[in-house]
């Protein structure tokens, strides 16, 4: 296959009218002729910027090298040497922001797909069956990782490989944290990725106990005293959801996104074949700007509505991935920019019937440096809607701060912890991901993973 050194070989995708209406995933990724051809465009910089980008410093070009070469299990162990989750990363990562944006390559042309390539990469090593290699000896101590989401999956595959004994607490029935609960089958499909990288990480010989709510089931302390666990590392995420505060927030058909998402990813109200129940309402509004947002609203589109995304800043300032935010638009969703709502309206039986908003405008930036939506004085109008889904963020549950005596936390309720080793203020407690920063991105909570599990090695070494 010919290859033009300056343009990225494209990646095949469902089209988007076909994909609109299923829960297939959009992105079909490479093929082995594809991935070769696309590796060759990689410059095998001596001092790899790529790698400095990524959160987790995966050898980019010594992988991108095997693929190039034709060796896909070789390529598959040395990303396994810094990572658990190469059939995730590879698929959201915002690598665009990441180790893409630092290639060397992009500076003239597209930069290498380095994301695309880790995903094939991943899939290959599934479908042949390739597992991560286990630790040669044991360290003869037990840690606890509270989590199964990005965060506690990566601390404990990596302490697994340095050869101690982990168990994994998780606080609802399937393991996976936001991987399963958050992030749609359309993006993300879970029976063939996600469970298969979790089933990777066990092979590594790490236990995972479902339905164990620490804080409730057991407390830190008795993990730490009559369990007789060694260390603790917290990775429980940030499921709590933000709502505005304003008039008719309680109404029937208001949601947050953690709830909506939760209803159709992992509790497959998606799929006719189970009963759970979800409000897929015939116009929906989703108030965010975020990945999740763009979640929330293109699963509700394949739910059957005609759905608006509304954020109060312009295009420019969305969080979202600039990926996300195309394949929104393609598939026909609206996005109504500089908008805020400012009343939700019920009818007589209390059911959403309408969403007041109101026009905003850039001001100066706020401490976060983007600029501050100001409103329009007079510019107020009725959004026709029958369901909202708030998707403003989450902050974690105060649960476990609340019954472990001695662990800080900040005015967010996130727990502190250091970001090089993840300790906190309580001996032999670490923390990391979402649960300290507040909601953040997967690969993020996976670098404070792997992070954790180096100075909790450390902290057991001594």
């Amino acid at each position: 296959m010919e290859t033009d050194v300056l343009k990225r070989v494209p990646v095949r995708e469902q089209e988007p009218k076909v994909r609109a209406a299923n829960f297939e995933e959009v992105c079909l990724g490479y093929n082995k002729e594809e991935a070769m051809a696309e590796a060759t465009r990689c410059l095998k910089c001596k001092n790899p910027q790529c790698v400095k980008g990524c959160p987790v410093n995966i050898d980019i070009p010594g992988f991108i090298k095997e693929v190039e070469e034709g060796n896909f299990d070789e390529a598959y162990h040395v990303i396994n040497k810094y990572s658990a989750l190469p059939a995730v990363c590879g698929r959201v990562c915002p690598q665009e922001s990441q180790c893409e944006a630092k290639c060397i390559r992009g500076i003239k042309g597209d930069a290498v797909s380095i994301g695309k390539l880790e995903r094939f990469v991943a899939d290959t090593a599934r479908e042949n069956g390739i597992k991560p290699a286990k630790a040669e000896t044991k360290k003869g101590k037990n840690v606890a990782v509270i989590g199964s989401g990005p965060a506690g999956l990566t601390c404990a595959g990596d302490l697994a490989k340095l050869g101690y004994d982990v168990t994994i607490f998780e606080a609802l029935h399937k393991a996976g944290g936001v991987l399963s609960y958050g992030i749609p089958e359309f993006r993300l499909p879970k029976s063939s990725v996600v469970d298969s990288e979790i089933e990777n990480v066990k092979s590594l010989g790490v236990k995972i106990e479902t339905n164990v709510v620490i804080g409730k089931s057991v407390t830190i302390d008795e993990l730490l005293g009559e369990e007789g666990f060694d260390a603790v590392f917290i990775g429980s995420g940030a499921g709590l959801p933000r709502f505005m505060g304003i008039p008719g927030e309680n109404a029937n058909g208001v949601f947050s996104a953690n709830e909506y998402l939760t209803r159709s990813n992992l509790m497959k109200a998606f799929d006719d074949n189970y009963d759970t129940p979800i409000s897929a309402g015939k116009k929906v509004a989703v108030v965010g700007g975020g990945n999740v947002a763009m979640d929330a609203a293109r699963t509700a589109l394949r739910l059957g509505a005609d759905v608006h995304i509304v954020y109060r800043r312009s295009e420019a300032e969305l969080p979202a991935r600039v990926e996300e935010v195309h394949h929104a638009k393609e598939e026909g969703i609206i996005f109504d920019l500089l908008t805020n709502p400012v009343e939700i309206f019920e009818d007589e039986d209390g059911n959403v019937k309408g969403m007041k908003c109101i026009r905003m405008e850039l001001g100066e930036p706020d401490e976060s440096g983007r600029r501050s939506p100001v409103e329009i004085p007079g510019s107020e109008f009725v959004l026709d809607v029958d369901t909202v889904i708030m998707s403003l963020g989450t902050s974690p549950n105060p649960l476990i701060s609340s019954t472990t005596e001695g662990l800080e936390v900040n005015r967010r309720k996130c727990i502190v912890a250091e970001e090089s080793d993840g300790s906190t203020s309580k001996a032999a407690v670490y923390a990391g991901g979402d649960a300290v920063t507040g909601a953040a991105t997967v690969i993020l909570a996976m670098g404070a993973g792997k992070a954790a599990a180096k100075g909790i090695d450390e902290f057991l070494s001594k």
